[in-house]
């Protein structure tokens, strides 16, 4: 009998193992991840291996790689090693195909029935994949509650757009993500689309491991901003003496990047709005009108090829009657349609400004020119605007106060303030807003090339009919003036006289002095946005390798003012370099430089090891400077 017992016991084993089925969770929801150039597809889970089908998107004939120390983490912090990858090799470079999509697969230890969330990490470090929060039970997931704060806002159809106040004072933002995790990005950005500062002020913003985050700045009127973390992009709307909330759904603003799945249901709004003009500040991150008509520059190159300057301005304005007619039957408040048109005219104009640009560049794509063609067409090209082309602005709301409240209206005033008179004639008038952001910005330019207000442009200021305009700028211009008298004081920094050689003899005379030592040359410029984000991401790797014999060189010409250059290396460790134009346009053309900024790696025996054109990111510019060093 008991034999009998057994051999039944051992048969009901063997079918409840060949009955049993793999847990199998398609395309699961995640919270947030580091890089959006790798997804998972599925997650198979057996008693013997759990494995996770991975799709990647990147671009064609460029590699990605995962790293051998990658895991899985689950909620309770166990950790789930990597095993091997299918279709993929670890630690080797995989190379996208040209359609930019792949698939591979990677193999982990089985994860326990009860485990309802995973991390996927390849590690700490930089680069490293990350994705957290994957749900393994998205029915429960979705029954999650709403964020405690979060309130849904009703539209009222007939709210009225306030008249934007003008005052000099603090704007408060915060809130909360969702989620979150210590591990996570606790860094990002507040980026403001300030007119007077154009687009280059940021504040940076703190999460706490609690995942909340608080951050002040200075304003003068309703300002539009992005809250910017490398999980999420949120619009929102500040002002001077306000406070504004928001509460970030990451998994929806996850779901919304995903190339998988943005068109699954959504996990809620991205954002939850509270605090100043909550309601209005809903409706606007909710919308999904475009009334950008200029950010799918691929897309309009490629729409425009072939017509004339008069069919790009047909096609401007035809995308612009549309977007009105989507504005005007969509279920808005009158203040929200008023601001998305206020957008579209803004941004239509900004299209009919860069029309030339536009119509060189389709037919350079359209007619797959290389560089010594296309360097040839732009020379010999002249397209010539009508005299009647931008007659049509009349007709836009470039003007008024309501165009604060617009995204857009901080590049535009930028582009159209560079052409006053044009404006002038084409808008009958040379007073409002535009014009006096436009001459509050050519205040504030002067002050970011570290020239400090003379007494002409302090007396434009007082001048403006709010006194905000002076007050936010003399505040800029005070801390100018402190790090002047700083810089007085700072050392690390060498300008380098070159003397008197030929331009064949140029750049063997800069380097000549710093034979034998690993040099990593910089060409540069100080109006060059993308040099001076590089010079600051470079400054922890340059103390990290101060011990390593490694000189740093900056070349510039005269493009870059002489005060704003002085001003501003003091903050730039390094040998300096100011060349003249005829010696720059020297440089360019011998060493094939397409533009800045542009670095060289030479060896201790002079030999150029590493050359590129845009800064690669510090991890790169490291491992290439150890390669000189023969690290």
């Amino acid at each position: 009998m008991k034999r009998f017992s057994w051999i039944m016991g051992l048969i009901l084993c063997v079918v409840c193992t060949v009955q049993a089925k793999d847990r199998v969770i398609e395309r699961p929801p995640f919270l947030a991840w580091s890089s959006s150039n790798i997804e998972v597809d599925k997650i198979v889970m057996s008693d013997t291996v759990t494995t996770v089908y991975i799709k990647a998107f990147y671009r064609p004939k460029y590699w990605i790689k995962i790293a051998s120390g990658s895991f899985l983490k689950d909620e309770k912090g166990a950790l789930y090693p990597i095993r091997k990858g299918v279709g993929i090799t670890l630690d080797k470079e995989f190379w996208m195909p040209e359609s930019g999509e792949a698939e591979f697969q990677l193999l982990f230890p089985p994860i326990p029935a009860n485990v309802t969330s995973l991390d996927f990490s390849e590690g700490d470090f930089d680069g490293a994949y990350k994705i957290w929060g994957i749900q393994l039970n998205e029915k429960d997931f979705r029954k999650s509650a709403l964020p405690k704060g979060a309130v849904i806002h009703k539209i009222n159809k007939k709210a009225e757009l306030p008249v934007p106040e003008f005052a000099y004072g603090k704007a408060t933002l915060k809130g909360q993500v969702t989620g979150y995790q210590k591990d996570m990005p606790s860094s990002g950005q507040l980026r403001l689309n300030d007119p007077i500062r154009w687009l280059n002020y940021a504040e940076e913003v703190t999460i706490k491991e609690d995942g909340s985050f608080q951050v002040q700045t200075d304003v003068i009127t309703v300002t539009p901003a992005t809250l910017v973390f490398p999980f999420a992009q949120i619009p929102c709307l500040l002002a001077p003496g306000k406070e504004s909330t928001i509460i970030v759904n990451t998994a929806e603003c996850s779901r919304q990047q995903s190339h998988l799945q943005k068109d699954n249901k959504p996990y809620g709004k991205k954002a939850y709005y509270g605090g100043y003009l909550a309601d209005l500040q809903q409706e606007l991150s909710d919308n999904s009108i475009p009334s950008n008509l200029v950010d799918n520059p691929s897309k309009i190159v490629k729409d425009v090829a072939g017509k004339d300057i008069n069919g790009l301005k047909d096609y401007f304005l035809e995308k612009r009657l549309n977007t009105y007619k989507q504005i005007d039957e969509a279920p808005l408040s009158s203040a929200a349609k008023e601001i998305l048109k206020a957008n579209t005219d803004i941004t239509t104009a900004i299209g009919l400004f860069m029309g030339k640009d536009i119509i060189m560049r389709a037919h350079v794509v359209s007619q797959k020119l290389n560089r010594e063609q296309t360097k040839e067409y732009y020379t010999n090209t002249k397209i010539e605007f009508p005299v009647d082309y931008l007659d049509v602005l009349k007709d836009f709301t470039l003007n008024e106060p309501v165009d604060l409240y617009a995204p857009e209206f901080a590049y535009g005033a930028g582009i159209f303030s560079s052409r006053k008179d044009l404006m002038e004639e084409k808008l009958g008038t040379n007073q409002g807003i535009l014009f006096q952001m436009g001459e509050a910005y050519k205040c504030y330019r002067s002050i970011e090339d570290f020239t400090p207000l003379t007494a002409e442009q302090k007396a434009v200021l007082e001048a403006l009919p709010s006194p905000a305009y002076k007050q936010l700028l003399t505040v800029l211009n005070d801390k100018l003036l402190k790090k002047i008298e700083l810089n007085k004081q700072k050392t690390g920094y060498k300008i380098n006289e070159i003397g008197k050689v030929t331009n064949e003899e140029l750049f063997s005379t800069i380097i000549s002095k710093f034979r034998g030592h690993v040099l990593l040359v910089d060409f540069w410029a100080t109006w060059c946005g993308p040099c001076r984000m590089a010079n600051k991401a470079m400054i922890p790797m340059k103390e990290e390798l101060k011990d390593e014999d490694i000189l740093y060189l900056y070349i510039t010409g005269e493009t870059s003012p002489k005060g704003t250059w002085e001003n501003m290396i003091p903050d730039i460790h390094g040998e300096h370099f100011r060349v003249t134009n005829d010696q720059w346009a020297y440089l360019m053309s011998t060493f094939k430089i397409g533009g800045v900024p542009t670095y060289f790696v030479i060896d201790a025996e002079g030999n150029t090891t590493f050359k590129q054109t845009g800064f690669p990111g510090t991890d790169t510019m490291k491992k290439q400077l150890m390669k000189a060093l023969k690290k």
